[in-house]
């Protein structure tokens, strides 16, 4: 058998601030056979999972050498989101190698197809909770403007901006699940 793509696996490093996990991409050979788009996607998805590791680094070190806990805590949140990032482009190129290579295993990243005979209620369940996100947002906002009395030496603003910017990325997502979701009917 082939082997998958770059395995993604997480070395563990010493915990503290700034210290971030590192994740290593082993080699990979070329995925065996489908389309000529398929195989540039697969290239590219392997490569960039390169890309985020030198970046992955490069965060790290400038945690690491940091005398500042603002910074290495900001550059903390990066390191996590970029985490998942290298990861769910490893997951979208082991997707890419099952379904050409037709590997008999389940996809890291499923195909959407039919939500189940309960798909009314995922769309009322996507219902409340975009209700609640929504509402979410309308608090996050009113807390952005009454932080403007922190100060500019505060983080507590744009920690709440970027809470505010992950309810906008939640919202998508239930929009997606119900827009799909109500397609079964």
């Amino acid at each position: 058998m082939i082997p998958g793509p770059r395995h993604v696996t997480r070395a563990s490093t010493e915990a503290g601030p700034g210290r971030a996990a590192h994740y290593h991409a082993t080699v990979t050979e070329a995925l065996a056979g489908g389309t000529a788009w398929q195989r540039e996607l697969y290239t590219h998805l392997t490569a960039h999972g390169e890309t985020e590791h030198a970046l992955l680094d490069a965060y790290d070190q400038a945690a690491t050498e940091s005398e500042s806990p603002a910074f290495r805590y900001l550059v903390s949140m990066i390191l996590d989101e970029e985490r998942r990032h290298h990861r769910t482009f490893a997951e979208l190129a082991r997707s890419l190698r099952v379904e050409v290579e037709q590997l008999r295993e389940e996809r890291p990243v499923p195909v959407l197809g039919h939500w189940g005979f309960q798909h009314h209620r995922i769309v009322e369940l996507t219902d409340a909770l975009l209700e609640q996100e929504r509402r979410d947002a309308d608090e996050l906002t009113k807390l952005v403007t009454q932080l403007d009395a922190v100060g500019p030496e505060s983080l507590w603003q744009l920690l709440v901006e970027l809470m505010l910017v992950d309810t906008a990325k939640h919202v998508r997502i239930l929009e997606f699940v119900k827009q799909h979701a109500a397609r079964d009917d």
